[in-house]
């Protein structure tokens, strides 16, 4: 797996590693996150594929929820998010994994 710096992230290495239906992984990300994500979903897309986007650690995060309480009630409804999430995006060329505790992100080519 290939892994870039976000100060060498350009959407013609970018595009590249898509059209050769590479796995690699961007770090130092941090505040860009979500134009970054933009970027990539574009750049898939225009490359005539599919993508799923998802944050790292979210079933776990809605199934701590299901505590009960107002929580519990949270918890169904991000869960069935989720699962509305994934039959959207159902058989993905890529999956985009957001890591939003160190900052990066990892783009997982799945077929």
């Amino acid at each position: 797996m290939e892994i870039l710096q976000y100060d060498d992230f350009r959407t013609e290495k970018i595009a590249a590693l898509i059209n050769t239906r590479s796995t690699f992984e961007i770090v130092g990300v941090s505040g860009n996150m979500g134009s970054t994500i933009r970027i990539l979903e574009t750049t898939i897309e225009s490359a005539g594929l599919k993508c799923r986007v998802y944050t790292q650690g979210r079933i776990a995060a809605a199934g701590a929820t299901f505590l009960g309480g107002a929580t519990g009630v949270a918890g169904m409804f991000a869960t069935l998010g989720i699962a509305a999430h994934n039959l959207a995006t159902y058989n993905p060329d890529y999956e985009i994994v957001k890591h939003v505790v160190d900052g990066s992100i990892s783009v997982r080519y799945k077929k």
